[in-house]
């Protein structure tokens, strides 16, 4: 299984996990109740009843706060995607289960709740390290499924191993990335369905 493995990068501190993990539980109430931009680093602390200093000692900013619910979520995201693909009989198989499940879980983890919505959002415009980090794990994933497809000999083997990924990547931006995906909800499941039968017979071989 891929490990999304987005580090901690922009925590703080001494490693006590529950003090993170009461931290982080704040920020997501507060920023879905007010936003992610409305919301400041006084404003959890006061919600928490920590000092504000404390909780630098464990995030440097408010965005490293971000991070970490992002992080969360898309580790979720991750672990569902990999889930669907069990037990699946062929590449073409684990493709159609593996894109069906990222775009579910996305909705599901990024739209359910609009203010929290805003925080996936910032990460992908603004290319954080949970967005990128998440990105070359989607990639991996794809390029695993590819591999196996062309040694079953359900998909062609002409075209470069990088560039057949990326252009998979690239064809399932729509409902992958949480900035275009706002703008093809509509288009759930049957879009999604046709994107990827399309990507599919592209890989014929």
């Amino acid at each position: 299984m891929t490990d999304l493995s987005i580090p901690e990068g922009n925590a703080r501190g001494p490693a006590e996990h529950s003090v993170r993990d009461q931290i982080i539980e704040a920020a997501n109430d507060c920023f879905a109740r007010y936003g992610f931009q409305k919301t400041t680093v006084s404003d959890l602390a006061k919600a928490i009843g920590f000092s504000k200093a404390y909780i630098y000692r464990f995030f440097e900013s408010k965005q490293a706060i971000g991070e970490a619910i992002c992080r969360s979520r898309l580790d979720i995201i991750v672990v569902r995607a990999h889930a669907a693909m069990e037990g699946s009989t062929s590449a073409n198989d684990r493709f159609r289960r593996m894109f069906k499940a990222i775009t579910a879980s996305s909705v599901e983890l990024f739209f359910d709740d609009r203010k929290i919505y805003e925080v996936a959002a910032l990460a992908a415009s603004e290319n954080w390290e949970t967005a990128k980090v998440y990105t070359a794990t989607l990639l991996s994933m794809i390029e695993d499924v590819v591999k196996e497809g062309r040694e079953t000999g359900e998909f062609e083997r002409k075209t470069p191993l990088d560039e057949t990924c990326r252009a998979i990547s690239y064809a399932m931006m729509p409902f992958t990335n949480p900035l275009h995906l706002e703008r093809n909800l509509a288009l759930i499941p049957d879009g999604q369905n046709e994107v990827t039968s399309l990507i599919l017979r592209s890989l014929a071989p």
